[in-house]
């Protein structure tokens, strides 16, 4: 099995890359759904978070106001780092999980964890390869701020977003692999077959190695 990460900016095309490669056949694990749902009623995260950031975050049936917390944290870098402080390691202990149920089973293919918070969580560190989404920076503002295709956010919250992740040009400087969304889907439907082809031929090396890991 080759172990992959999958991270880039927001707006920049992560999960349509993703989309891509799962309809190539690899094994995409969603960091992002797991970080939701480590924060459900009951789970590993949810008293931790509701002790850091109180009550007022959560709807009548008690489970988290992902928008209300998203508000809080986006304003206040320190915040930031204490809710990255308290989700992480939760998501990392079931991304262990996932790998090693995959292990278990033989999988020999290409399993990739997508997560925007990839390097900042020290996870991909774990991973065999890392693959950089991008694409130019007026394209991801027009990507945030457009209603009718994008999130409708206003220039001042755009900015804000971006601002509170890792620079992209700090994460491409560590990647293995970079897709750039910044031209068509065909064209980066292009970028992702070579990608998939190359990720492919390494499985099928770590495979054939003595000793190489499943």
């Amino acid at each position: 099995m080759l172990r992959a990460g999958l991270t880039g900016g927001i707006a920049c095309g992560k999960s349509a890359v993703a989309k891509m490669l799962r309809e190539r056949k690899c094994r995409v694990l969603d960091a992002d759904k797991i970080a939701h749902a480590v924060i459900e009623p009951g789970e590993p995260a949810y008293e931790d978070v509701v002790r850091e950031f109180g009550k007022e975050i959560l709807v009548a049936d008690g489970r988290v106001d992902r928008s209300k917390l998203a508000r809080l944290v986006f304003a206040d870098r320190v915040r930031l780092d204490r809710l990255s402080q308290i989700i992480h390691p939760r998501v990392a202990d079931v991304l262990d999980e996932e790998f090693a149920e995959l292990a278990s089973r033989k999988f020999e293919g290409v399993a990739v964890v997508e997560a925007a918070p990839l390097i900042e969580s020290n996870y991909h560190k774990k991973l065999d390869r890392l693959i950089v989404v991008w694409c130019r920076p007026e394209q991801q503002l027009e990507r945030l701020t457009n209603s009718q295709t994008g999130r409708g956010m206003s220039r001042a919250e755009a900015e804000q977003r971006i601002a509170s992740q890792m620079p992209v040009e700090q994460k491409r400087a560590l990647a293995n692999d970079q897709i750039d969304t910044s031209g068509t889907l065909d064209q980066t439907r292009e970028q992702v077959e070579a990608l998939v082809a190359r990720l492919k031929q390494f499985a099928a090396e770590r495979g054939r190695a003595p000793g190489g890991r499943r």
